[in-house]
């Protein structure tokens, strides 16, 4: 299996304004080789994250946790690599004042991606998903959102050198928070090269907003930091650690608190449960 390509689906959200109109969390394909097809197989996926945004006296914290299942399928449409994906993200936000300090569900997902490899190393890729409007109901954006992901990877001579653009369209509003949410972008950046089973490199991953509610300020954020990785063969290991280097409107809507900057560590942990040739045990067993 091409850890390049091995985990090329890892999917999270959360809540904090500087997410953007995406739904998806800044940063959540960092370090994936998101353009390049994926082997045959199914993969369990878990991404874990943690941040703090420090404010005069007081942090804002948010952590969260997305358990995915990704199915790499054996067919194909029109000579490109389809799978099928689902995630269940959960969030814990430990905001000041007891606002939204709750663990729960976040808005779950689920998409279709179709991987192409362009040879030399290079792959392109489309992803096209939704957050569907369920979870937890002091967690979740109360919207359903239209995810597609935009993907270019170069994996020659064990590089990974991918943009993953993720543009999200938002509708079907909760009405009760004003019937409209924003629409945004998010970037996200790798750089990285492996010797041996060592991976080793830098990402980066910014987010803004459009489309947004009159009167109510664009959130920007842009954030890097080195990245580690580990291939146990075959389970994978990744951790970053990110600091943002420009935040706005991120905690508010102006203002000198509005643009306190976030610090993260992500770890991220790749499994193969199934693939053609390792065939899954017999449920029973003779002796």
């Amino acid at each position: 299996m091409k850890y390049a390509a091995a985990g090329a689906f890892a999917l999270c959200a959360t809540t904090t304004a500087a997410f953007a109109g995406t739904t998806a969390q800044p940063g959540e394909t960092a370090g994936l080789a998101m353009g390049a097809p994926l082997p045959e197989g199914v993969y369990f996926v878990n991404t874990l994250d943690w941040g703090v945004r420090k404010l005069p006296g007081e942090d804002i914290k948010v952590g969260v946790d997305i358990p995915v299942i990704a199915w790499s399928t054996p067919w194909s449409f029109l000579g490109t690599n389809l799978q099928l994906l689902v995630a269940t993200p959960m969030i814990h936000a430990d905001v000041p004042g007891g606002v939204n300090d709750d663990y729960g569900f976040y808005n779950p997902f689920t998409a279709a991606k179709l991987a192409f490899d362009l040879g030399g190393g290079f792959g392109v890729s489309y992803l096209s998903g939704i957050y569907w409007n369920a979870g937890d109901k002091f967690i979740r954006v109360r919207a359903t959102t239209w995810r597609q992901d935009f993907a270019v990877s170069y994996t020659g001579d064990g590089w990974n050198l991918t943009a993953n653009l993720l543009w999200g369209i938002t509708f079907d509003t909760d009405k009760r928070v004003g019937g409209k949410t924003s629409n945004g972008f998010n970037l996200d950046l790798t750089a990285t090269k492996t010797f041996g089973k060592w991976e080793i490199g830098a990402v980066g991953f910014g987010s803004t907003e459009y489309d947004r509610v009159k009167g109510d300020r664009k959130t920007e954020s842009f954030a890097v930091g080195p990245l580690v990785g580990y291939n146990f063969g075959p389970v994978i290991l990744q951790a970053y650690l990110t600091r943002e280097v420009y935040a706005k409107n991120t905690t508010g809507n102006g203002g000198p608190r509005s643009d306190r900057k976030d610090t993260r560590f992500w770890s991220r942990i790749i499994i193969p449960l199934w693939t053609p040739a390792t065939p899954a045990a017999p449920l029973v067993t003779k002796y």
